[in-house]
Formats: C-alpha cells, sequence, structure tokens
C-alpha cells in the first residue's frame, strides 16, 4: 500500500468518525513511509546540534531508518534539543528566532505530519490558507480582493499576535490534539518534541510554551491552535452577533478580519484580545487597529493596511474605476534591497558573469512572488535599485577604476541584461 493510499483511508477514517480521535495511527508508520519522509526533507536544510547532514544521513538509509522506527515503535526515541539561531526581522534591528532540529528529527516530523494532514486538512476553513497543501500566499491575497470589492466591505481589522510561536500553549494545544488524535505513540512523540528544549549559545533552555518556528511539525500545530483560538470563533460564534457581512483571511499567524458595518468591526476588536488571553495569547498594541478601507466616495480617503508582504489600497484602474491594488510592502522591499547589497558586498570580487547569473535568479525569485497585477511600479523600482546597488559594488572592486554609470547603464544593456520585469500572478483574474 502506497503512503497516498494510506493518507487516503487516513483521512476516510477521519471523515468517518468526526468529532472522535483516532487511535491507531502509528502502524501506518513504517520503512517505506520514513523514506517517503526522507525525501521530502529538504537536501540544503542546516544540520541539528549533531552536525548530520541529509547526505550524511542518507549513505546508509535503510539502517537508520529501522533503527529510528525500531526507538520510536519501542519508546526509546529521544527528541535531542533544537539549535536556535536568529534571523533578521524586517528592515530594522529586531529579530526572529528560528528553530533547526536535527535531521532525524526532520524525517520524524515529517512522518507525523504525513499522519496528521489527512486527518487535520478536513477540518480546517476555507478561509486558512498558510502552510497547508495546494493552497498559496497569492490565493489568499485573491480572496482578499475579491471580498474587498464584492461584498462592499468598509472596515479592516488590521491585528497582530505578539510573539505567537512562543506563546502557544503546550497543555491546551496537546488537548486540542487529542481530541482527534488518541494514538500513544505519537501524542508522545509532539508532547517529546514540545518538550525537548532549546540550545542557544551553549545553554539548554526549556521553555513552557510555544512551538519553534523553523520545526517541520511547528506550522501544522501553530495552525490546529488558531484553528480552535480563532478560526472556529469566527466561523461559528461571531455570525450570531454581526449585523452585516464579514470575512476573514488567515495565512499561519497573520490574518485580516474585514466588516461590511463599523459597529461590528469595533465589537469583534474589543472582544478579540478577550478571547486570546483565554489561551495565553495577546494582541500586539501597536500594530492593532481599525482601518477605515471602503471605497473612496470624495469625502474621506480610504486607509491602507499591509499583508504578505503588500500594501493593500484603493486606486483607479485603468478604465477609471475604483479597485483594490497592492504593492510591495515598504519595509519588504528594503529588507530585500538589504539583503540583496549584502550579496553584493560580500561576492564583488567574483567574476561579473557568475555575479549576473546569481542576481538573474535573485530578481526572478523577488518577481515570482511580488510580481502581482497593478505591482510594476514597485518592481520597477526594486529592478533600478537592484542596478545601482550592484553598480556601487562593482566600483569598490579596484580603487584604481571608475566604473560611471552611463558606461554601467550601457553594459546593462548590451552585454549583462538585468530581467525584466514581470507580472506572474494575475490576482484580479483569480478565483479563490
Amino acid at each position: 500500500m502506497t503512503v497516498s493510499t494510506k493518507q487516503q483511508r487516513i483521512a476516510e477514517l477521519a471523515q468517518r468518525y468526526a468529532g472522535e480521535g483516532l487511535t491507531t495511527l502509528h502502524h501506518y508508520m513504517d520503512l517505506d513511509w520514513l523514506k517517503v519522509a526522507f525525501v521530502r526533507v529538504r537536501k540544503d536544510s542546516a544540520p541539528g546540534i549533531d552536525g548530520v547532514t541529509w547526505e550524511c544521513y542518507g549513505k546508509h538509509l535503510d539502517a537508520n531508518l529501522e533503527d529510528l522506527l525500531c526507538r520510536v515503535k519501542s519508546g526509546r526515541y529521544r527528541a535531542p534539543p533544537v539549535r536556535r539561531v536568529h534571523i533578521p526581522k524586517g528592515s530594522g534591528k529586531e529579530t526572529r528566532p528560528i528553530g533547526i532540529p536535527t535531521l532525524e528529527d526532520k524525517v520524524l516530523q515529517r512522518a507525523v505530519v504525513m499522519l496528521l494532514e489527512p486527518i487535520l486538512e478536513g477540518e480546517f476553513h476555507h478561509h486558512s490558507f498558510g502552510f497547508r497543501p495546494g493552497r498559496s500566499a497569492h490565493e489568499a491575497l485573491a480572496t482578499i480582493w475579491e471580498a474587498s470589492t464584492r461584498l462592499g466591505i468598509r472596515w479592516i481589522v488590521d491585528a497582530d499576535i505578539r510573539k505567537y510561536f512562543d506563546t502557544i500553549d503546550h497543555g491546551m494545544l496537546m488537548d486540542m490534539l487529542r481530541r482527534r488524535v488518541r494514538d500513544g505513540v505519537v501524542l508522545r512523540l509532539i508532547g517529546k518534541w514540545l518538550k525537548a528544549g532549546i540550545l542557544e549559545d551553549g545553554v539548554r533552555l526549556f521553555p513552557e510554551s510555544g512551538s519553534p518556528q523553523g520545526g517541520v511539525i511547528s506550522p501544522l500545530l501553530s495552525n490546529l491552535y488558531l484553528h480552535e483560538v480563532l478560526d472556529e470563533w469566527m466561523v461559528n460564534v461571531v455570525p450570531n452577533y454581526l449585523k452585516g457581512r464579514w470575512f476573514i483571511v488567515r495565512f499561519a499567524d497573520d490574518y485580516v478580519l474585514g466588516f461590511q458595518r463599523r459597529d461590528d468591526a469595533e465589537k469583534v476588536l474589543a472582544v478579540l484580545p478577550k478571547r486570546f488571553s483565554r489561551f495565553g495569547l495577546t494582541l500586539h498594541p501597536d500594530k492593532t487597529r481599525l482601518v477605515a478601507f471602503g471605497r473612496p466616495n470624495g469625502l474621506q480617503r480610504p486607509g491602507t493596511f499591509d499583508f504578505l508582504g503588500f500594501t493593500h489600497y484603493w486606486g483607479r484602474s485603468r478604465k477609471g474605476h475604483w479597485v483594490v491594488k497592492r504593492k510591495t510592502a515598504k519595509d519588504r522591499l528594503n529588507r530585500s534591497l538589504k539583503q540583496l547589497s549584502g550579496w553584493c558586498r560580500l561576492h564583488r570580487h567574483l567574476p561579473i558573469r557568475e555575479q549576473h547569473a546569481t542576481l538573474q535568479r535573485k530578481m526572478r525569485g523577488h518577481y515570482a512572488y511580488y510580481g502581482i497585477t497593478g505591482n510594476a511600479r514597485s518592481l520597477q523600482q526594486y529592478r533600478m535599485q537592484v542596478a545601482r546597488i550592484w553598480c556601487k559594488w562593482l566600483n569598490r572592486r579596484d580603487r584604481g577604476y571608475r566604473l560611471t554609470w552611463e558606461r554601467f547603464s550601457v553594459l546593462l544593456r548590451d552585454h549583462i541584461p538585468l530581467p525584466r520585469v514581470r507580472i506572474v500572478h494575475s490576482i484580479y483574474g483569480a478565483k479563490p
């Protein structure tokens, strides 16, 4: 029986016994299951505290996986601590902590995700897009555009959960999971990962809450937590107290609530902190606000809000109609340019052709995400800034040679052209 067939079987059981916890899941996890999990782990992923890489583990794959499976089924498996690193967050000095599990942990977590996804995917709501199979950020953006223009939305609740991944309550999370899963082996594994601790600067810490970002299973667990805290509440409870139309779009811990009526928006915004506090979560006071976002009528200029790296605002279409538009958020644009400048600085002595090839890949990656309908101006700005940054660092290769902007422009045009701006995603034509 293939992995996909087993997953289909699990999904059927979850649907048949809806509302009950499945008790026999771990027997699906055999050697072939772990092999598929190993293949799905990124080959270039950073090693954990043991330093073992994907290639190293794969040299004796069958023996390693058989030993891992034996330890899991017998209960002898021990979860090692997660190596923590910090990466820049936004364009300022703030950083985001990322946890890096060992390679063996990544394989086992991926195997457990493969067990849980068929169960939880049948319960997650349509408005949840983050880290789910077959769903993307651009579908979330299309849903916001569709709802804002078709439902008469005039008010946006733009809220931010403070340190969400660090404040997930372990006890509540396990209670939520037990309602759907009662397999002791699976539950013990997840419990071990939550209690494994974090290794940072040689010091091992044991947080009583949180799910480290970077772990393979963390996105699924965080989705489950917010499914209970926010999604179920917004779908099954809140509508009973609203008078107008509304929508919710969530991507992992980022979400947007839209309302037709101001009193509905204010009512939800007043209750939202209390709802989150019941589950150990808090809203960021400086990043939570009510935004007037109605179609412009000449009397009041609507506000803007940022979501998934884009600033959403009202603007005129080519035919003169008011439409919701998006442009690259300022902090995301600055972050992309700062990272690219750092790369150019460190690699300015490489052959120009080699630099050119890498810059092309980076720029195409930028276009692949930010290349949506209506964002051409921001993309043009990005392309121009990339050229100026590259010229700046090339000028610092050799103090005896000065590359003027005029000469560099000729080189860009005739010999080392940068990729032209490309619109990859037609948001207006997309159907969420």
